[in-house]
């Protein structure tokens, strides 16, 4: 499956691969208590969470904060989305030639997610230290 078919041929490996070329980008790591929080919410949970960001921050056509709407830290989604570079319509653009100011269509916010879940599950292949709070 290809990853924003649109507007490039890029699967979701290839995007983990550039993305990790990235000195930016690979400096995203999920902390102990995030990894916590999806081992106690669960991957579906957090996928749900991944859908409603997405829908909400990233899917409309202006968004009045864009470059803005995504925090740093605070949510394992949130993390993953700068990790990936999905976190506004900016890096939308740069990373994955998704264009500007167009309503994100069902399938490309559905592999947004897709990514962005990826990411998480690479993640969380590392042991989480449950005596760190």
């Amino acid at each position: 499956m290809s990853f924003f078919t649109m507007n490039s041929m890029q699967t979701k490996e290839e995007a983990l691969n550039k993305l990790k070329k990235s000195k930016f980008r690979s400096s995203f790591h999920l902390k102990e208590k995030e990894k916590r929080y999806v081992q106690e919410k669960g991957r579906a949970v957090i996928e749900q969470h991944a859908r409603d960001f997405v829908k909400e921050r990233l899917a409309p056509a202006v968004i009045s904060n864009d470059g803005k709407q995504t925090p740093m830290k605070g949510h394992p989604v949130f993390v993953a989305q700068h990790a990936t570079a999905c976190c506004c319509r900016g890096c939308l653009a740069k990373w994955y030639h998704v264009e500007k100011n167009v309503p994100l269509s069902e399938k490309q916010q559905d592999q947004i997610v897709q990514l962005l879940m990826a990411w998480i599950d690479e993640e969380m292949k590392e042991p989480v230290n449950v005596e760190t709070k």
